[in-house]
């Protein structure tokens, strides 16, 4: 197999969808939607240039935050959408692409091991996802509480505030995995209605202990949502028949078929453009709080129109037709199609972290769980303020570096979570930076021991390594 082109195959899409719209007959462009050439090739070539100030996001040098450019497949099949701009809002809106985000739903409910009844629809991405997962718990229980990891998404204490719902704390352990003690004790002194576990945090990958946690909130009658906005294709890599990685939290991923609802994101692990996510309800019938009536649409089907379920009214069509056309390409299996591409960045993280147990000049955080690794500079001092200081030199001498630059990320962690993995480090302040890289593209798998190696020479040329 080889990768494909993303020029071929745009060239493919705008060629089909081009006769599409010669079959209907020709017709002039009326002249206000004209544009001074002279004027248009201007703007474009400095628009061009301008997106030229990007990082790398497609390169494994490029090992950061949660950025990489979508699949070819994703992005020809997204342009030739976006080409006739369907609106998933209503089934006149989009016929086709409609039909396309039932079918991907219904897809990715059986990938985390959902009944087929549930209910679901694409979002905008994961914080609107989100969103309508806490309205509808309001909605249930407009008189309880949400319950929420402090190493959560920032997105959950948002749209509670949005929702004027209030949101109960609960402490995590140091790799940010909520403690199971607190949460049973926050479920005996509180009304909660609803907590909300996390399947992959944003700044470790770290993920709750579902499985326990959803056995004390079904003990307590409460229900769960599984903020699986970044980890929840991992599902895919907790069957049986997947390869078996260090740390790698497959039970508590296997659980996740047992929640009341789940945010996910095609927009990271699912090859997407931005502008996708999708949340899932296990109760259908909670369909019945989006009840609206728009009278100028839903007239060509007297079956639930995608629009009448979802918080969203004008929704990308696009981005439904784009994902579909992925998952066809590279389906949902664990081994092959996606199932493929996540064993190499699982793999990644494991060679990253390896790699860096090998080095004196390096500090690994804490051993994956998903695909991402923390880790920082072994300061010539240990104090959290070394470590801090360190830590901000090797970001902006790796990222800046004339020759071999490698992008990673900063995450701040508090002074009781870096003590506690790391005892020996003197807490002289509150907090410290560390380095942090997010190994989301199967080609770091193959640049990993080179980008550590880089990383570990790039430290000692700051001078900034114990001599202990």
């Amino acid at each position: 197999m080889s990768y494909p082109s993303a020029k071929a195959l745009l060239l493919r899409a705008f060629q089909h969808v081009e006769e599409w719209e010669a079959s209907w007959g020709s017709f002039e462009h009326h002249s206000s939607l004209g544009v001074d050439p002279d004027r248009l090739y201007a703007a474009m070539d400095e628009y061009l240039e301008r997106l030229e100030g990007n990082y790398p996001f497609h390169h494994p040098r490029y090992a950061g935050q949660m950025l990489k450019p979508p699949h070819p497949v994703a992005l020809a099949a997204y342009t030739a959408a976006q080409r006739i701009n369907p609106n998933n809002h209503a089934l006149d809106g989009g016929p086709p692409t409609s039909q396309m985000e039932q079918e991907v739903v219904a897809d990715l409910a059986d990938m985390l091991g959902l009944p087929d009844e549930t209910l679901g629809h694409l979002t905008g991405g994961g914080t609107v996802a989100n969103l309508e997962a806490l309205w509808v718990a309001r909605e249930l229980h407009p008189e309880q509480s949400i319950a929420v990891s402090e190493d959560a998404h920032y997105t959950h204490g948002r749209m509670s505030e949005v929702l004027e719902l209030e949101a109960v704390a609960i402490p995590t352990d140091a790799r940010g995995r909520i403690t199971l003690d607190a949460l049973e004790s926050v479920l005996e002194n509180h009304e909660i209605g609803t907590v909300v576990l996390t399947a992959g945090t944003t700044g470790l990958g770290s993920v709750d202990p579902i499985d326990e946690a959803q056995s004390l909130c079904e003990a307590h009658d409460t229900r769960v949502h599984v903020d699986a906005a970044y980890g929840g294709f991992f599902r895919l890599m907790a069957h049986e028949e997947t390869p078996t990685f260090d740390e790698f939290p497959a039970a508590h991923f296997r659980a996740i078929s047992e929640c009341d609802s789940v945010a996910i994101d095609p927009h990271k692990h699912g090859l997407q453009p931005y502008g996708c996510g999708c949340i899932l309800f296990r109760d259908p019938t909670v369909g019945r709080f989006y009840q609206h009536d728009s009278p100028y649409t839903y007239f060509t089907s007297d079956e639930l129109h995608l629009g009448e379920i979802s918080l969203e009214c004008s929704r990308a069509g696009a981005a439904a037709g784009a994902l579909w056309c992925t998952l066809k390409a590279l389906p949902l299996k664990p081994n092959d199609g996606v199932g493929a591409i996540l064993s190499a960045c699982l793999r990644a993280a494991r060679t990253w972290a390896d790699q860096i147990n090998t080095s004196d000049a390096l500090t690994l955080l804490a051993p994956p769980e998903t695909d991402i690794v923390g880790y920082f500079p072994a300061p010539d001092a240990p104090t959290l303020s070394a470590v801090d200081a360190a830590s901000q030199d090797l970001f902006h001498s790796a990222m800046n570096a004339a020759e071999d630059p490698v992008f990673v990320s900063l995450y701040r962690l508090p002074a009781e979570t870096l003590t506690t993995l790391h005892p020996s480090l003197e807490a002289d302040q509150d907090e410290a930076a560390v380095l942090r890289s997010v190994l989301m593209k199967p080609e770091d798998e193959t640049y990993a021991n080179t980008l550590v190696e880089r990383l570990d020479a790039l430290t000692r040329a700051n001078g900034t390594v114990s001599s202990n």
